[in-house]
């Protein structure tokens, strides 16, 4: 792995540290997963930090450089308009969301390096009943998940970060989050076009602007006859989509990939996420600041 104290002029990386000046100029605006992207100064050895936010967009883009730029200035663009970080901080309906959404903090994730892993579970069941109450007003339900998101990477915690990521292809990011999607009691064949307009948007807004943020998706209490349709869709992906992706029929089965510190539900000894995860705010007053 490159020496990030000691970067090559001719690395990727190194050369697009030197263009970040230009790039949030351009944007006219610098922060990314609530980090400051800082211009290299003369003489200077490019800020930890900035080079986080850099590499992913590196690896999100297979190492192309003039890729890299532009989803990044995209990014940037799209962080001024919509404020995301102003998102993280809003209050939302809990009665369209509440239950929705938790982030928390798993030890023993099988499928990772880390000694502690930040993961976000998406309960849709939790809009099983009324997905038209949830998912009606689109923009309402994609600024709720943005808030998630942003909460996800505050607990990422990238701002402080010490560690180096390795270049494309050359070793894991330890800077990334397992999501969870459950779909107990979810229906697939009959869902609301509410419910797939919220979907098709979310994927392409993640896909642009929160490249790199992801280590693995589980995807749990999915029927097997979805599973079939899913295991079709692969043959659609990137190998490094596909590589990410686990479907299950039951929800126990997760406690084999992500430890047995999970919840009951999810064949594990610890509490559920409803319990000890950090959800954004709702207008009931819940508690943001569960461990």
């Amino acid at each position: 792995m490159a020496d990030w104290n000691d970067l090559s002029q001719d690395h990727v990386l190194h050369q697009f540290a030197q263009q970040v000046d230009q790039i949030t100029t351009e944007a006219e605006h610098s922060e990314m997963y609530g980090v400051t992207v800082q211009p290299t100064k003369e003489g200077a050895k490019p800020n930890h930090t900035t080079l986080i936010i850099l590499q992913k967009l590196l690896r999100a883009n297979a190492g192309d450089l003039s890729k890299a730029k532009t989803q990044l200035l995209e990014a940037l663009k799209w962080r001024k308009e919509y404020r995301p970080l102003e998102a993280r901080d809003e209050i939302f309906s809990k009665d369209k969301f509440g239950g929705l959404g938790y982030v928390t903090r798993l030890k023993g994730v099988v499928e990772t390096a880390n000694e502690e892993d930040v993961a976000t579970f998406n309960i849709y069941g939790a809009a099983a009943k009324d997905p038209k109450k949830t998912f009606g007003n689109v923009d309402a339900f994609i600024r709720w998940r943005v808030a998630l998101m942003e909460l996800t990477l505050y607990r990422l915690a990238l701002n402080s970060a010490t560690f180096s990521i390795p270049d494309y292809g050359l070793g894991p990011d330890p800077y990334q989050a397992s999501q969870i999607h459950d779909y107990l009691s979810v229906s697939f064949f009959r869902q609301p076009a509410e419910v797939k307009a919220s979907s098709s948007r979310i994927i392409s807004l993640f896909s642009k602007y929160y490249p790199e943020t992801v280590s693995y998706k589980y995807f749990v209490n999915v029927p097997i006859v979805m599973q079939w349709m899913m295991g079709t869709m692969k043959m659609l992906l990137s190998s490094d989509a596909v590589r990410k992706m686990t479907w299950m029929t039951y929800g126990s089965e997760l406690v084999r990939y992500l430890g047995d510190r999970v919840g009951k539900e999810s064949g594990g000894k610890g509490l559920s996420p409803g319990e000890v995860g950090q959800t954004v705010r709702y207008d009931a007053g819940n508690d943001v600041k569960k461990s």
